[in-house]
């Protein structure tokens, strides 16, 4: 019954996926994933409930089946966060499927009478075969899993690098993806095929849950929004800037464009760095709990690489970490100050850009090594 209900629910997120309007890349690469599991799950199936006597021409052709999931993982990884190179090497990726229905050529074009002697006992004639076969499952998940946790490491950092608030978009649910996938080849190396399909089962009810809300984090306009003039320069900075600045029409005609770090020098890293103090000294744009790198880079006319480049080199921080310790700082300025003693901690927190209160403490803490309670009673201030 378990494995009826996993078919049922596979199809039935197969069909929510294919019929979305405005699919995704990540959108379409789990609904083929999810087809591919239907179709898994319905065989086993067929073999579990003894039907495969109706369909004795299907014996075999799940066999490569297993080959197809942890390569489909990575590229929805890959795909969700904006780390596809090229579409077309995609298919690199399923040789290993395709090729074994090469090695399997002989079995599948022989007799059914033949088949179902086979597998009636127990792959007779063909141990070797299935020896070689299994060995390769376990040493294509090993890889692919490792690669996929690779991507996200890299999609943490990407993002830490990018949005000083990454509770929305830090995608931990696929690691936890990720390690559900585990458990299924932990269990194809050491359980028996009702386990690994029950925790198959499990797994499409955690990729519903999860997967078919999800958007892709990245978009290629990082320079939508309209570029304003910086009123904090002074005209001698104005004049020493213009190698590093673009202009609007230079943003615009880049917008689609990844570009490498900028190749400046101490004196420009200077300038911009001093800028940017100015512009979160007077506007504190830190306090939008939403602010990404490409907008603070607009306000300072920067490439959002050039300022990447500069907050790492200068404050030998992420822009994450960078933003986060102006929210910090600025909370600790006004809780010092005594018209603020009657509001909360967290009323505060709030007002200083953070957008929850896990988020507050940790990046505090991290800061300080002190919880913001600690931190208070030590400077004997009592807030509500």
């Amino acid at each position: 019954m378990l494995y009826l209900v996993g078919i049922v629910i596979t199809f039935f997120l197969f069909l929510l996926l294919t019929t979305k309007k405005n699919k995704s890349d990540a959108d379409k690469i789990l609904a083929s994933w999810l087809l591919f599991i239907g179709v898994h799950l319905g065989i086993y199936y067929l073999h579990k409930t003894g039907q495969f006597n109706y369909f004795p021409y299907l014996l075999g052709f799940e066999i490569p089946l297993p080959l197809l999931h942890v390569p489909f993982l990575y590229l929805y990884i890959s795909s969700l966060t904006n780390q596809t190179k090229n579409k077309i090497f995609r298919l690199i990726h399923f040789l290993p499927f395709v090729l074994t229905y090469f090695l399997l050529f002989d079995f599948l074009t022989s007799s059914l009478l033949h088949k179902k002697y086979v597998y009636e006992h127990n792959g007779i004639g063909y141990e070797k075969t299935m020896f070689f076969f299994n060995w390769i499952i376990i040493i294509q998940g090993i890889v692919y899993i490792i690669l996929s946790i690779y991507k996200l490491k890299k999609h943490q950092q990407n993002i830490l690098s990018k949005f000083s608030n990454t509770t929305k978009i830090n995608l931990n649910w696929l690691l936890y993806l990720t390690i559900g996938i585990s458990f299924i080849w932990f269990a194809i190396i050491y359980g028996k095929d009702e386990i690994i399909f029950s925790i198959v089962v499990l797994f499409v009810l955690f990729i519903g849950y999860f997967g078919i809300k999800q958007v892709g984090i990245f978009t290629n306009n990082e320079f939508q929004t309209p570029i304003e003039d910086l009123d904090i320069l002074s005209k001698e900075e104005s004049n020493i800037l213009p190698p590093i600045l673009l202009t609007e029409e230079q943003l615009n005609k880049q917008e689609k464009v990844k570009y490498e770090k900028s190749k400046i020098n101490q004196q420009e890293i200077s300038i911009i760095h001093l800028n940017l103090s100015k512009l979160m000294d007077k506007e504190k744009l830190f306090k939008n709990p939403e602010l990404t790198l490409s907008d603070l880079a607009q306000k300072l006319l920067v490439h959002p690489n050039t300022l990447s480049q500069v907050i790492n080199s200068v404050e030998q921080k992420n822009f994450y970490d960078y933003i986060n310790l102006q929210r910090i700082e600025e909370f600790k300025s006004l809780a010092f100050l005594p018209e603020n003693k009657e509001y909360t901690l967290l009323s505060l927190a709030f007002e200083c850009g953070f957008n929850s209160k896990s988020s507050f403490n940790r990046n505090f803490k991290k800061a300080t090594n002190l919880s913001p309670s600690e931190y208070l009673n030590q400077a004997n201030i009592h807030l509500y």
